[in-house]
């Protein structure tokens, strides 16, 4: 990247909380801007040293031209960042069981040799929605696709990650465990997102109870359910907002989640400038901003944790 580069690095204030030393910071870089210049300068405002991708320049990072993927790379290593996971649009809201898998072959192949060069393995999968498929067959496509995708990543050294979001798993614990069992492969694990369980109507802490052995990635994000008025179909919809200001458990999650010593990524997904599924982005400025209010929540977050995690060994005899 030239030296005149837009958006030049300042030096990055130290803000992260020493919860865990092997508990990184990162979020999702399209949130915070369109291009990759804004994206890495939002995440080392915070502090922070690790990224995680999806879009650059409104590009999914699959897509993008060898060029504009040598550009990202040169942005991501002159910031100094650790890429720590990338999310594709495999098995995703936009791809349903009912297609043709080709598209998702093809996407894991070009996402197994830029990962290789970004040095990370990590990649964000679904479980596709159903296409209109009954349930016996939509659990039979999901399995037999989602074991081709792992064959394929255990061969490329990638690990598939499966969020709890859209999908024929997607926010079931019983069918993420059925999954897990059914494709049987090391390269197939968990992603949680704290928020999704506002969006999709279940719990996600008592989901993470139920999961929290097989979760290698955490999104962070949270919603408040705001009452919504169709004339024939009344709906509750999400409103996000900064972690632990919502309903959805953060702080309790991420209890757990120390509990049971995870020591992987926490990576924020505001939802609060930029909601992808609904084509919904403001301004870069608008986006940095709600970005970067939302990892210092993070932080404000787990300092707490921090704090009364002592009281709570000597509570229990310092088990832990």
């Amino acid at each position: 990247m030239p030296a005149d580069a837009p958006h030049a690095l300042a030096p990055a204030p130290a803000c992260a909380p020493a919860l865990a030393p092997a508990l990184a910071l990162a979020g999702i870089g399209d949130e915070a801007g369109y291009g990759i210049h804004a994206q890495v300068a939002a995440v080392r405002a915070l502090g922070w040293d690790t990224i995680e991708l999806r879009t650059v320049d409104g590009i999914p990072l699959a897509d993008l031209t060898e060029p504009a993927f040598a550009q990202v790379v040169a942005a991501v290593e002159d910031a100094g960042l650790r890429v720590v996971a990338v999310c594709s649009r495999i098995g995703g809201w936009s791809r349903s069981a009912d297609q043709d898998v080709t598209a998702d072959l093809a996407e894991l192949r070009v996402l197994s040799r830029r990962c290789r060069t970004l040095g990370t393995r990590h990649v964000r999968i679904m479980s596709y929605p159903s296409g209109g498929l009954a349930e016996p067959l939509w659990r039979a496509a999901v399995i037999e696709r989602t074991k081709a995708l792992a064959d394929h990543a255990e061969r490329t050294g990638l690990s598939l990650l499966h969020e709890n979001c859209a999908g024929w798993a997607g926010t079931s614990a019983l069918r993420m465990r059925d999954l897990l069992d059914a494709v049987n492969s090391p390269a197939l694990g968990l992603l949680f997102d704290t928020g999704n369980g506002i969006a999709y109507d279940y719990s996600a802490y008592d989901l993470l109870g139920e999961i929290i052995e097989w979760v290698r990635h955490v999104h962070i994000k949270d919603a408040i359910t705001d009452a919504i008025t169709d004339a024939e179909c009344p709906a509750e919809a999400p409103r996000y907002c900064l972690p632990g200001h919502g309903q959805s458990r953060v702080a309790d999650c991420l209890r757990l989640l120390l509990d049971a010593g995870y020591t992987g990524a926490l990576s924020i997904e505001p939802h609060l400038a930029v909601v992808p599924h609904e084509g919904r982005r403001a301004p870069d400025a608008e986006c940095a901003a709600a970005f970067t209010a939302h990892g210092r929540a993070l932080t404000d977050l787990l300092a707490g944790l921090t704090a009364e995690r002592p009281r709570s060994a000597a509570a229990t005899g310092g088990a832990r």
